[in-house]
């Protein structure tokens, strides 16, 4: 994988050599597969959510829930045949979709495993939308939703909180082009997604007018009759303190309603908020190869 250049980074590094950016190389590493019932209700019902968690990633977050497995790298070296095996079992077991979760740089290695025969299940993209549309488009037909983030629309604060400047110039140019492949969202009779996109934003503590603007963003790009947004709650501050204040608290009530009625405000009806809850492992899985 000579001068690396599937993501914005373009770190140009030989992934059989030495890690890119991202921390790992050009092997499949995932730390966790398995059902996961805390995703959207359109695409995770009684089944769960068919969940690949996979090692390293190209942003730098600080307040990463996932770090373990995002800077830490920690996970377990796999194959491409081991992947799609991982897929069937899943499937076996009764997962809804299969739910890569922070696949970028491993864009080439899944675009393999999903090229042997189409799933009898929607594939999801669950990414943080920091990628190029000249990668995305190489997953046209394999990948039925899209489920990015929007993390940021100051370039300023995204440059703070996650080490890239570009992100908010990038994601959108990335989400415009995961809405191309799909067009507008389309559910089957029980309200399940069979295609489309769903933008979420995770509300952060002390930085309401930040997802103010990326609201104004993604409404400026699209209506509720193309995509669906995901507003969420769940925003669990780290163990080790960190510089920004704020980020060492959870979201009040305050801010997270703040927002509900913003959306609202906006017009939007499709999509999907969440209660505030103070179970900070609720939603992160433990990342112990499980599955993989």
């Amino acid at each position: 994988m000579a001068n690396c250049s599937i993501c914005p980074r373009k770190c140009g590094v030989d992934r059989d050599i030495k890690k890119g950016f991202c921390g790992v190389g050009s092997t499949l590493k995932a730390a966790r597969a398995g059902l996961h019932f805390w995703e959207e209700p359109c695409i995770c019902s009684s089944g769960g959510a068919g969940a690949v968690f996979f090692s390293g990633c190209n942003l730098r977050c600080i307040y990463c829930q996932n770090e373990k497995i995002s800077r830490g790298c920690a996970g377990k070296e796999i194959t491409v045949s081991r992947l799609r095996e991982i897929f069937d079992e899943l499937i076996w077991q009764g997962a809804d979709v299969i739910d890569l979760v922070t696949p970028t740089h491993y864009t080439d290695i899944i675009i393999r495993a999903l090229s042997e025969e189409k799933l009898p299940v929607p594939v999801v993209w669950n990414s943080s939308a920091y990628e190029e549309p000249e990668t995305l488009k190489r997953l046209e037909g394999l990948v039925d939703i899209y489920l990015p983030d929007y993390k940021y629309s100051d370039p300023s604060l995204a440059a703070k909180l996650s080490g890239a400047a570009d992100y908010p110039e990038k994601a959108r140019e990335a989400i415009k082009e995961m809405y191309r492949q799909t067009g507008d969202f389309t559910l089957d009779k029980d309200g399940m997604m069979l295609g489309g996109v769903i933008i979420r934003h995770l509300v952060l503590p002390g930085f309401v007018e930040n997802t103010l603007g990326c609201l104004d963003d993604i409404t400026e790009m699209f209506s509720g009759e193309n995509v669906m947004i995901s507003l969420m709650s769940q925003y669990t501050p780290p163990e080790k303190a960190l510089p920004v204040p704020s980020l060492n608290r959870r979201l009040t009530n305050e801010e997270y309603e703040k927002a509900i009625g913003y959306l609202y405000l906006l017009g939007w009806e499709n999509g999907f908020v969440q209660e505030l809850s103070s179970a900070e492992s609720e939603f992160t899985p433990d990342f112990d190869c499980s599955g993989v």
